[in-house]
């Protein structure tokens, strides 16, 4: 491989260039141009400056309570997928009996699509309401509540695979030579499981926190941002005012580019914070 031609390199990484620029940057660089024009199709455009920038926090405060009500979200999955997923790792890496069937049973819910889940956990959540005489859509908290529940459930699974596929990296030596030299369960996973799965960790980071920050279907599908948008995030946010308003398209299409730089910014943080603590460890 390393004598290969460059030629095959470029033969080979060509179509997923090609496909790139066409699915992802050239729509991203229409989009940047959008923002500051209004329009109705993409070849009927006027130009308006930043324009659709201010009036997307002067005319829409949903979009900064859509902001918040994001953040807040994705701060508990973080911490919640995390942690839930590490302790299952833990659990399903210490040879107990059909570990291999819990671990099947616990991804599984990844497989379902996100307005499927949605609608599934808008059935049940609402069935548990009723009996308090509310619905998932009475405030925007039991919204908000529901949202993590539903997230948690499907993401838990997949974040435990690669915390489990970390943890089977460690050498089993580290372990026997910290028992051989009295440490304890505690000390073992401190000084030696999490800092030997920190790329690991880094990984699930970055996934729970883009995930929660991009959720969109089982936002849709679970609440629709009732009660008054109120519980709608950043996605919903921007789908919303993009096709729900005449003459707010090239709002709806700042709002998206400000998106895609806010989240870009949150991850790239995290990812440095992330890599640093990988070489301190």
């Amino acid at each position: 491989m390393q004598k290969m031609p460059l030629r095959y390199y470029a033969f080979f990484t060509l179509p997923t260039i090609i496909a790139f620029f066409i699915a992802f940057f050239i729509p991203f660089l229409l989009g940047i141009f959008l923002s500051f024009n209004t329009f109705t199709t993409v070849t009927n455009t006027q130009w308006a400056g930043v324009t659709n920038y201010v009036r997307a926090f002067t005319e829409d405060s949903t979009f900064l309570n859509a902001t918040i009500f994001t953040v807040k979200f994705a701060l508990v999955c973080v911490v919640l997928i995390n942690v839930f997923s590490f302790s299952l790792a833990l659990l399903l890496t210490r040879k107990m009996r059909g570990e291999n069937a819990f671990r099947t049973v616990f991804f599984m819910p990844n497989l379902i699509g996100g307005i499927v889940l949605g609608y599934i956990w808008l059935l049940i959540i609402n069935g548990i309401l009723i009996n308090f005489g509310v619905d998932i859509t009475y405030s925007a908290k039991y919204g908000f509540w529901g949202l993590v529940v539903v997230v948690n459930w499907q993401m838990i699974g997949y974040m435990m695979i690669i915390y489990i596929a970390g943890i089977m990296a460690i050498p089993p030596e580290l372990f026997e030579a910290a028992r051989i030299d009295g440490a304890n369960s505690w000390q073992i996973l401190r000084n030696i499981t999490i800092p030997m799965v920190m790329p690991a960790i880094t990984i699930c980071t970055f996934l729970t926190l883009a995930n929660s920050f991009k959720l969109f279907d089982q936002n849709l599908a679970l609440t629709a941002g009732a009660p008054g948008r109120s519980s709608a995030m950043l996605a919903l946010d921007i789908f919303n005012t993009f096709y729900g308003r005449i003459g707010y398209e090239g709002v709806g299409q700042a709002k998206a580019v400000i998106f895609t730089l806010f989240v870009s910014l949150i991850v790239l943080l995290q990812l440095l914070y992330s890599r640093r603590r990988e070489l301190e460890s």
